[in-house]
């Protein structure tokens, strides 16, 4: 089925470097497959970005607007990159700005998508910002991310649980997924990416070796490259071609002997693309700072013989030297001499060109697609069924709206001193017409509320805390269940009585909370998520619960977790009234949540009053004085 995707890229996009040719080319492609495709970017160009903004604008009542009308990839133009120095040049990852993160926001929140595919979402990135307030599916790829995962060790454990929001993990290459697996461990799927295939044809006369650099690597590549040219010697014919951005010849350091021989051209000047069809051999010269293995590729797919260091992503594009020669990193004599066998052996050009068409086959930005179509086919389908149960729908139509409180504790809960009377009395006032009685790890309290209930109905649930993974709540129990337990055992407990399985404060990191990846595991089995809790002192916590209920399409509750009488009712869930947890699934469904201004700080404090400030003696005699009014207002 089509799908509307957006590819978010870190790098500007007037940049020319692989990543922007691999996000342009599986756009174009997954357009022509009818899906709809926005590319999200930041930009270099003040106009772009202003008719990108303006253009939100406009779209914010018809969000469609937005697509390209003739079905190919629409560009957005995140914002303007204002910096461009040589520590943060074009192809690089820059700081995203307040109003760019905020731009980015609205798009995210105006614009229904599928999917959110983000490229190198490393901190301070338009990606990274696309991530953070993705309301959909997200699926993320890795490509040469070394330098990039240096500045994540500060930070390691943000961006650990960062992450746990992709769906998807997809690495270009088996290094890049082993790199990332030792810092960060996950299932890395790895999607090799694709490249232009051109005729084998030698392009140059005879005994003239074409040699090319392109400056995509860091900059140390650069160096060690002219240091094999000085070695190389002039007794043979060849001639280079250095494509860099540093402007001009005079930028880049040559001995005389070799000004003859080498040209140095920007992009603005020569095509990458002609260029490659030209190349007889293209040298790689990285360390592994910053490589480039996607022009290796495209070198490859151009039919020119890569002369690359010995790194592990440059060892696997040349399939450990197969379709290419590889030297140690910084052996500027290694390189010179395999120069020197190229240029002196038109036969072994010929054995190297040809051991690269089997590759060739392989580089299809189609084949590319049909992989992502592959895992974007699986995300889906962990997203729900919206339609539901048509037959209770119906009946729920003629029940009359009650509001209702999900998440709430006694005195039967360790951290809470409000009587069971109490709770019922001031339910009463409040005017719910449910709650559910949810105290820690106990049912005691509310199987009392059951019974004593009068013209208020009790759901009986139990606020269960996991071994190591944070808590779950079971609704429509029967029994206890005990503490403890792994959150799968828990869940299937919950399910073993028949009850309905409700994560709380799902995203709360104050607390003890399951996060991403432990909600994933048990996602099939989540009746529904608490998206907001007026307890949980950060709200982009609540925000956060909100996006991951609508991108899997979970069914939304809410609760005010009261721990204190006075907060009983902050929140409430306005629905049909139910019989049972079936009726009370499809009727959540389609409820309202209202919540009314109060003070944490304020409903905080009471609790710590009733619970740990008044002395034991004091709080029974509190108790018993609350029952007996709440008795009488009864």
């Amino acid at each position: 089925m089509p799908f509307k995707i957006a590819h978010v890229s870190p790098e500007p996009w007037e940049s020319d470097g692989e990543l922007g040719v691999y996000v342009d080319s599986v756009a174009a492609e997954l357009a022509r497959r009818g899906h709809r495709i926005l590319i999200v970017a930041p930009c270099y160009s003040p106009r772009l970005a202003a008719a990108s903004r303006r253009a939100l604008r406009e779209a914010r009542e018809e969000p469609e607007q937005l697509w390209s009308t003739d079905g190919s990839p629409a560009l957005f133009a995140a914002g303007e990159v204002v910096a461009v120095t040589p520590a943060n040049r074009p192809g690089r990852s820059v700081a995203v700005p307040v109003d760019v993160a905020r731009t980015v926001e609205t798009l995210l929140s105006t614009l229904p998508l599928d999917f959110v595919h983000v490229h190198e979402p490393f901190a301070r990135s338009t990606a990274s910002t696309a991530l953070r307030h993705s309301r959909s599916l997200n699926v993320g790829t890795f490509h040469a991310p070394a330098e990039r995962l240096i500045s994540t060790q500060v930070t390691r454990r943000f961006v650990e649980l960062f992450f746990g929001r992709l769906d998807a993990r997809l690495a270009s290459y088996r290094a890049t997924a082993t790199m990332m697996n030792a810092h960060f461990p996950a299932d890395y799927r790895v999607v090799l990416p694709g490249a232009e295939v051109r005729d084998a044809a030698r392009r140059t006369a005879p005994g003239a070796l074409h040699i090319v650099y392109i400056e995509e690597e860091e900059r140390a590549g650069l160096r060690v490259f002219l240091r094999g040219l000085r070695r190389l010697g002039v007794e043979q014919d060849w001639r280079v071609t250095v494509l860099t951005r540093r402007g001009s010849s005079s930028r880049v350091p040559l001995r005389a002997e070799l000004v003859e021989r080498v040209r140095v051209a920007t992009p603005d000047e020569l095509d990458r693309e002609t260029l490659l069809a030209e190349a007889d051999v293209v040298v790689f010269a990285s360390a592994g700072a910053m490589p480039a293995p996607g022009l290796a590729l495209a070198a490859i797919g151009a039919s020119a013989v890569p002369v690359a260091s010995r790194i592990p992503v440059y060892e696997e594009v040349l399939g450990d030297g197969e379709h290419g020669l590889l030297y140690d990193p910084g052996d500027a004599e290694l390189l010179a001499a395999h120069l020197r066998r190229v240029a002196a052996d038109d036969a072994l050009l010929g054995r190297l060109r040809g051991a690269g068409s089997a590759l060739r086959e392989e580089l299809s930005w189609g084949r590319v697609v049909d992989e992502l179509e592959e895992v974007y086919e699986l995300v889906a389908g962990r997203r729900r069924d919206v339609g539901g149960n048509a037959t209770v729908r119906r009946r729920l139509a003629r029940r009359p709206l009650i509001d209702v409180d999900l998440h709430m504790h006694t005195d039967h809960s360790p951290d809470c001193a409000t009587p069971v009377e109490v709770l019922l009395a001031t339910a009463r006032a409040e005017g719910l017409g449910a709650i559910a009685v949810t105290d820690h790890n106990e049912v005691s309290g509310a199987l009392e509320a059951v019974r004593k209930a009068s013209g208020i109905k009790v759901i009986v649930g139990e606020e269960v805390k996991t071994a190591s993974q944070g808590e779950v709540i079971g609704l429509f129990l029967q029994e206890k269940i005990p503490r403890g337990l792994t959150l799968e055992q828990t869940v299937a407990e919950i399910r073993r009585q028949g009850g309905l399985v409700y994560v709380p404060h799902p995203f709360d990191r104050l607390h003890s909370v399951p996060d991403y990846e432990h909600m994933l595991a048990i996602l099939d089995q989540i009746d529904a998520i608490e998206v907001f809790n007026p307890r949980v002192a950060i709200s982009s916590f609540n925000e956060e619960a909100v996006r991951f209920a609508a991108k899997y399409r979970l069914i939304a509750g809410a609760g005010s977790d009261a721990h204190v009488a006075a907060g009983l009712g902050s929140v409430r869930v306005r629905m049909r009234d139910f019989d049972g947890p079936e009726e009370f699934l499809e009727s959540l469904r389609d409820a309202e949540i209202h919540t009314k201004p109060t003070s944490l700080l304020y409903v905080q404090a009471l609790k710590f009053l009733e619970t740990k400030a008044t002395p034991s003696p004091a709080r029974r005699a509190r108790r018993e004085r609350r029952v007996r009014r709440a008795m009488r207002k009864s």
